[in-house]
């Protein structure tokens, strides 16, 4: 009979992040969300619809990659708030991709005016929904978990809630046809939010969160 050696099985390392740079992280991955969103509309204006799935996609991807990385960072200072702020960015990336299937359509659509108008009402209604109520929700229950956990400096977290309800309103007034639909009115409400997610991506990348150990 043949003898067989047996070698023990040894599992290789497992590559361990430090929660320094999974904060970098979340901070590049914001500047990417920001910067393929406002791409995006550029290209969807200019006609290039391929370019603005493209974006759209990155955009995507990278709401649900922050979503992660955020709940991963923030859990032991409010797990149920971390956890709810995770699944709303998966919506928010979700309600992204499903708005981007009727401009694909229309790309690939023989051209008609009544086509492209539809495709056009869904991708915004799209943005009205994901970008506009989903994303306001999420935002106050991140400013209010990081203004608990103390790993920002409180101004900022209360920009991030404080934000959050006006946007919350704002696409409210807009579902109800109180103010224009991507107003003036609107555009401003949006800008504490906006001011928001850059301070913090830039803190999060230079400074990372007090006392987050992602653990």
């Amino acid at each position: 009979m043949q003898a067989y050696t047996v070698y023990p099985f040894e599992p290789q390392a497992r590559t361990h992040h430090t929660p320094r740079q999974h904060a970098r992280a979340a901070g590049l991955l914001y500047f990417v969300t920001h910067v393929t969103s406002v791409v995006a509309v550029v290209a969807y204006g200019v006609g290039l619809i391929p370019a603005g799935v493209t974006l759209e996609f990155g955009l995507a991807i990278g709401c649900a990659a922050t979503g992660v990385l955020l709940w991963h960072l923030l859990r032991a200072f409010g797990p149920a708030r971390a956890a709810t702020f995770a699944i709303l960015r998966g919506v928010e990336a979700a309600v992204i991709i499903a708005g981007m299937l009727p401009m694909v359509a229309m790309h690939w659509a023989p051209a008609s005016s009544a086509s492209g108008e539809m495709a056009s009402s869904m991708h915004t209604a799209s943005f009205l929904i994901g970008q506009g109520l989903v994303i306001s929700v999420n935002t106050v229950v991140l400013g209010s978990l990081l203004w608990d956990s103390r790993v920002v400096p409180r101004p900022l977290a209360a920009l991030g809630a404080a934000g959050g309800l006006l946007v919350l309103a704002s696409n409210l007034c807009q579902l109800w046809g109180i103010i224009p639909l991507n107003g003036a009115a609107a555009g401003a409400a949006a800008l504490p939010v906006f001011a928001f997610e850059i301070w913090l991506a830039i803190y999060l990348i230079a400074r990372g969160l007090r006392g987050a150990s992602g653990a």
